[in-house]
């Protein structure tokens, strides 16, 4: 990692040379190989039209409307059946005219003009000058004079014939069982892949909407989109934090049985994810799988310290001191606590962010995720948490009265505290009526636990030398097997899909692979479960694939 590749290829280049190679063997080739290379998306383009029409509108129509979007640095067309104006000549009647084929070419480009011809100055204006002589249809190729005898013209067509042909293909697009033209997507390095593929996504159907009468029944599908897995990946982890978070709070209820101090401590789960992505945004970190991944890791340990304040708040509360005063004093006391605990596990994580190679690249997002979620979290127990534990419907219902026998206050406010203290009440008995089964559940394996536990406790302390040898045999087993667990940089991922890769003998046509190719689709689709089948025959360019 970091290594220079210009020096690494020239090292490299050096060693080939000195190798021996067998003589038959072909010259080495060193290719760079750069994800920018590969497309992010790869649309297939079918239908019943002409091969030929379906390749000149995605490359005149389509083609434009992809590359004007933002993000996307070129699109590449392959497949179909690329036109080309050809001219045949019949070399009998130019041997016999005395016209040579290198006299018909330069006839040809001579006749076909499209230079600059400099600049011409106005006074401040500068109009720039070209010289346009391009054919507009085969009629003018056909009148090309490449001859003459005895002041005789000899066109073209007299010694050829000028027709619409294809260029010979080096590449077969088959979508379904059926050929087609393959759209390739390629990406800015800094654009953000679901951001373009979404763009993309939308063209392609307004481009599908806006050209119905030109494409007739002719459709698209996106047969490979990087943005799916990638989309479908955050997905995943942003619904794993929130099942957390849920089943956190749900945890904390069981345990506290209080509707309100379970839903102070439950805000601190959002109101530190919102403050976390800010602190994400300021630091340039996208959502991704390493952030999210960090944020989900994070989302048990944000109640951490809300908890430990709320409990020694409800302490001095449960003496007998009023809410502000308990506050203060409970948040106070543990104040320093909830710092320690919180840096200890923030000196965990921080240092990974200063990782070098692939490593750092691959966790610093989750490394600095956690850290704000975890300093976050730290700011709303020790400032959120007090302040909301202090707050009592009860004392906003309170008046008071002045000499004049008058009460003072709001009439509207108080009403709506009622309301809001009626509802909170109901809820948590609706709650608390619901979740009986589980209380029973609950607190049945709680004692069961509570009963259990002094006794292992007890056992152990009394025979703490079985325990201890019996603890330092399974960290040695645990050591011994650890040995033999696997060791790569990424699991492997599964994207839905299946590549194959197929290869023929050196030399054999391109219409006899794509046959063979084809009866390899109708087998595939017939799989059940297939959705689709897609296959490139014959070379294809910058992704270098064969089939």
């Amino acid at each position: 990692w970091g290594t220079n590749m210009d020096f690494a290829s020239l090292d490299i280049r050096e060693k080939l040379d000195l190798g021996n190679l067998p003589r038959d063997a072909g010259k080495p080739i060193l290719m760079r190989f750069d994800p920018s290379l590969d497309p992010i998306m790869r649309v297939a383009f079918y239908g019943d039209l002409h091969l030929m029409e379906l390749r000149r509108i995605a490359e005149e129509y389509l083609r434009p409307e992809l590359e004007s979007l933002e993000g996307v640095a070129a699109v590449r067309i392959e497949g179909g059946l690329e036109e080309e104006i050809q001219v045949e000549v019949m070399t009998s009647r130019l041997d016999y005219l005395g016209i040579s084929i290198g006299q018909v070419t330069s006839r040809l480009a001579a006749e076909n003009v499209n230079l600059t011809g400099g600049v011409l100055k106005d006074g401040e204006a500068e109009f720039l000058v070209r010289t346009l002589n391009e054919f507009k249809n085969l009629e003018e190729i056909g009148e090309i004079i490449v001859g003459q005898i005895e002041r005789a013209p000899i066109v073209l067509k007299d010694v050829g014939r000028v027709f619409r042909g294809h260029r010979e293909r080096d590449l077969v697009t088959r979508i379904n069982g059926r050929e087609g033209v393959e759209v390739a997507i390629f990406k800015e390095g800094d654009a953000n892949t679901i951001q373009v593929s979404r763009s993309v996504g939308e063209r392609l159907n307004e481009f599908l909407e806006e050209n119905q009468r030109l494409l007739q029944d002719s459709g698209m599908e996106i047969v490979f989109d990087q943005a799916e897995f990638i989309q479908q990946a955050v997905d995943e982890v942003l619904n794993t934090a929130i099942v957390g978070g849920i089943l956190a709070v749900i945890v904390l209820f069981l345990f506290m049985r209080d509707l309100k101090s379970t839903t102070i401590i439950g805000m601190a789960i959002p109101l530190s994810v919102v403050a976390t992505f800010f602190l994400m945004f300021g630091s340039d970190i996208s959502l991704n799988i390493m952030s999210l991944g960090g944020l989900a890791l994070g989302v048990g340990m944000l109640v951490d310290n809300s908890i430990v304040v709320l409990e020694s708040v409800q302490r001095y509360k449960d003496q007998g001191l009023s809410s502000m005063e308990s506050a203060q004093r409970g948040a106070s006391e543990v104040s320093r606590a909830v710092i320690a605990a919180t840096m200890t596990t923030i000196c965990v994580f921080l240092p990974i962010v200063f990782v070098e190679g692939i490593a750092g690249q691959l966790f610093r997002d989750q490394a600095l995720t956690v850290t704000y979620s975890l300093l976050a979290s730290l700011v709303v127990a020790l400032m959120l948490i007090p302040m909301l534990s202090s707050l009592s419907l009860a004392g906003m219902l309170k008046t008071q009265t002045d000499e004049g026998g008058k009460q003072r206050g709001v009439a509207g406010p108080a009403l709506l505290v009622r309301v809001v203290r009626t509802i909170a009440k109901g809820s948590g008995r609706a709650i608390s009526t619901l979740l009986l089964p589980a209380y029973w559940v609950f607190d049945l394996l709680f004692n069961a636990l509570n009963l259990g536990y002094p006794r292992v406790l007890s056992w152990s302390l009394r025979h703490r030398l079985i325990f201890f040898l019996a603890a330092v045999a399974l960290a040695g087993l645990v050591l011994n097997n650890a040995r033999s667990l696997g060791v790569e940089l990424i699991p492997e991922m599964s994207q839905s899909e299946f590549l194959v890769d197929l290869e023929w003998k050196a030399g054999t046509p391109l219409e006899r692979t794509a046959d063979f190719v084809a009866d390899i689709d109708g087998r595939v689709q017939a799989i059940q479960g297939v959705e689709s089948v897609f296959s490139l025959v014959g070379t294809s360019g910058q992704s270098g694939g064969t089939a």
